[in-house]
C-alpha cells in the first residue's frame, strides 16, 4: 500500500523462512502489518533483519473485530494495512519475548502436555474400571502405575494395562522436565528463588512466571500484572448498570492455571498459616479463621 493509501501490490507469500526473507530482501524498507499467531514472533525477526518496522497487531483489542459481518484473509490484510498505515496505535502493537525465553517457554510448554496427557490417561482408566461397577484406589498422579496395576479387574485387564504403563512412562518423563526446570531456574533465572519464598510456589509456578513476563519493567505498575494475566474482571458498563462479570482470562492459560493453583493451596487447609482454632476442630489457615469469622 502506498502513502496516499492507495494498492501498489497484492498477493501470497507462503508462510516459511525462506520466502519470506526472499520477498521482504527485495523490497524497500516498509511499515510491515502482521497479526499475532503461531508464526509471528519468527515472521517479525525476519522482517525486521531487513530493516523493515514491524508491527504485530492483537486482534483481541482491535475496536469491531467481533461485529463484521464478513471475515476472511483478504479483508483482514486489507484493513491491518490500512489502519497501520494511518493510526498505528490502533492495531495495539505488542512486543513479542526474545527468542530465548520463547526456547524455554517451549520446555515448559511441553511438560505441561505431558501432564495433560497423564491426566487424561488415568481419568479414561477409572472411569472404564467405574463402568464394570468396581473402582481403583486412590492414589498421586505420580504413583498412580505403581498402585493400580495389580487391582485393575481381570476381565479388563488386558485393554487396560496399556494405559496404565503409558501413565508411567509419562511420570518418568515428567520427572526429568521436573529436574531440568530445577535446574534451569536455579542456573539461568536466579530471580525466581524470590517467588518460591512464598509457601505453594514452586520451581515451575516461579518459572513460567518469570519467562511469561520475561521484563518486569515494561508494566507501569504491578498492578497491571495482573490484567495482562487475565485475573481481573471483565467490565461491560453502560450507564448506571456495572454488571459482575468473571475474570477475563486473557493471556497465558498456563501461567494463570498455574497462579490458582498456588493460590488454593496458600488458601486452603494446609496453607503456611496454620494455627490451632481453640474450637477442638483442629488446625486451620489464616484464610478459613477469617471465614469462620465471616460465619459467625
Amino acid at each position: 500500500m502506498g502513502l496516499e493509501g492507495e494498492t501498489l501490490a497484492e498477493g501470497q507469500v507462503r508462510t516459511t523462512q525462506q520466502d519470506i526473507a526472499e520477498f521482504f530482501q527485495a523490497l524497500n524498507a516498509a511499515r510491515v502489518v502482521v497479526e499475532v499467531g503461531t508464526h509471528s514472533a519468527w515472521v517479525r525477526e525476519v522482517i525486521c533483519g531487513y530493516g523493515h518496522e514491524v508491527l504485530v497487531a492483537n486482534p483481541r483489542l482491535m475496536e469491531g473485530s467481533r461485529r463484521r459481518k464478513r471475515k476472511n484473509d483478504r479483508i483482514d490484510a486489507n484493513k491491518l494495512a490500512r489502519l497501520g498505515r494511518v493510526d498505528p496505535q490502533s492495531l495495539h502493537p505488542m512486543q513479542h519475548r526474545s527468542a530465548e525465553v520463547r526456547q524455554d517457554l517451549v520446555m515448559l510448554r511441553a511438560r505441561d502436555a505431558l501432564v495433560a496427557a497423564r491426566t487424561e490417561l488415568i481419568n479414561a482408566t477409572r472411569g472404564l474400571v467405574k463402568s464394570m461397577g468396581r473402582r481403583l484406589p486412590k492414589c498421586s498422579s505420580p504413583s498412580f502405575a505403581q498402585k493400580v496395576e495389580e487391582p485393575v479387574p481381570a476381565e479388563i485387564r488386558e485393554a487396560l494395562l496399556p494405559l496404565v504403563r503409558m501413565t508411567a512412562a509419562l511420570s518418568d518423563c515428567i520427572e526429568g522436565d521436573d529436574e531440568k526446570m530445577e535446574k534451569l531456574a536455579s542456573e539461568q533465572y536466579g530471580h525466581t528463588a524470590l517467588l518460591r519464598q512464598v509457601k505453594g510456589v514452586g520451581p515451575i509456578t516461579s518459572l513460567a512466571y518469570v519467562l511469561t513476563l520475561e521484563n518486569p519493567e515494561r508494566f507501569v505498575k504491578s498492578r497491571d500484572v495482573g490484567p495482562y494475566l487475565g485475573l481481573v474482571p471483565k467490565q461491560e458498563d453502560s450507564g448506571e448498570s456495572q454488571p459482575q462479570l468473571g475474570i477475563s482470562r486473557a493471556g497465558d492459560t498456563m501461567v494463570r492455571r498455574l497462579l490458582v493453583g498456588s493460590a488454593q493451596y496458600i488458601l486452603g487447609h494446609s496453607g503456611p498459616t496454620r494455627t490451632y482454632d481453640g474450637m477442638g476442630c483442629g488446625y486451620v489457615s489464616a484464610a478459613g479463621r477469617m471465614r469462620r469469622r465471616e460465619r459467625r
